[in-house]
């Protein structure tokens, strides 16, 4: 595996979990791979599962990590070309990149939307640049329309608590006082279109996900319509696709609370985290014994391990 930024990256499905369940039985098993070889973590942006766990995975493999913070711990980036670079950015991405690997064996690069140019960012110009000026592989820690390490343990967890061999999963959006990307939402959706679910997604008019990811997934405007006999209810906000970056709504009534989850099969509730509790989620649902956030987000550890291990075997 030389790159990992899709669901389509990882290979055969059943294979990955297979694998994720070793690991996480034996997270040292393979530390012998990672000796003497190097992980880099660039963010372009905060983080702090996706930080932590992908440093724990990597160790798990026995590799030593360096994590640079671009806005804080070195030049600022320039990813633009045919620019004058007479601003207040140094170096550009063009030179940094080779630089970069080559002190390292494997890069970990973390890169969010700017939610202001669609093209750019449904093009994924950071993360692409990584991909074809890096001489090592690349593994994205989130891009600009992408999660894929969140989506893999997201999976994973509900192959771990699921109670009926295919469970039907919802995917809600919900309120949130600033724009947030789709990046979340479309992996969740990409990966549980692999996986053995029934995927409904629900959220008002206007927050319709990119049309070919949606091909072949049940939508419904009405969220406790959605809700009915549901064993997974798994919240996010995402800003607008079509009229791009924009917040159409904060209607709290998409708040995921107790009345709601009284709708379902007893449903476990999931969020990718952070939550803004009282907006996205209620304390009563996220506290409950029905919620396994935690879980999830240890996780984390377990699916970035998988792609870590897979690239360092091919190295």
């Amino acid at each position: 595996m030389r790159q990992f930024l899709t669901v389509d990256d990882i290979g055969d499905i059943e294979n990955a979990l297979n694998e994720a369940r070793i690991l996480k039985r034996n997270p040292h098993g393979f530390s012998y791979l990672g000796k003497y070889k190097t992980m880099i973590l660039l963010f372009f942006n905060s983080s702090l599962r996706t930080r932590l766990s992908t440093q724990k995975a990597a160790r798990n493999l026995g590799m030593e990590v360096i994590v640079l913070d671009v806005n804080k711990d070195g030049w600022k980036l320039e990813s633009e070309f045919g620019v004058i670079m007479d601003g207040d950015k140094p170096e550009h991405l063009r030179e940094a990149i080779p630089v970069i690997g080559s002190y390292c064996d494997i890069i970990g690069v973390r890169s969010f939307a700017s939610l202001n140019d669609k093209k750019a960012d449904y093009n994924e110009d950071i993360i692409m640049q990584y991909i074809e000026f890096a001489s090592v592989p690349i593994v994205s820690l989130e891009s600009a329309t992408r999660h894929p390490l969140q989506a893999f343990a997201d999976l994973y967890t509900i192959e771990e608590y699921k109670t009926k061999k295919r469970p039907k999963v919802v995917l809600t959006w919900a309120p949130h006082p600033r724009a947030l990307p789709q990046a979340v939402a479309n992996s969740f959706v990409e990966w549980m279109k692999k996986g053995d679910v029934d995927l409904v997604v629900t959220h008002p008019e206007g927050y319709e996900l990119e049309e070919g990811l949606m091909e072949g997934v049940e939508l419904e405007y009405n969220q406790q319509k959605a809700f009915e006999g549901a064993d997974f209810i798994y919240a996010k906000n995402w800003s607008s696709y079509s009229d791009y970056g924009k917040i159409l709504t904060k209607d709290r009534s998409w708040m995921v609370d107790e009345p709601k989850m009284e709708l379902t099969n007893d449903a476990m509730f999931m969020h990718c985290l952070p939550v803004r509790r009282n907006m996205v989620v209620s304390d009563g649902v996220i506290d409950s014994s029905r919620s396994i956030v935690i879980p999830q987000a240890t996780n984390r550890v377990v699916s970035a391990q998988v792609v870590i291990k897979r690239m360092l075997e091919k190295l």
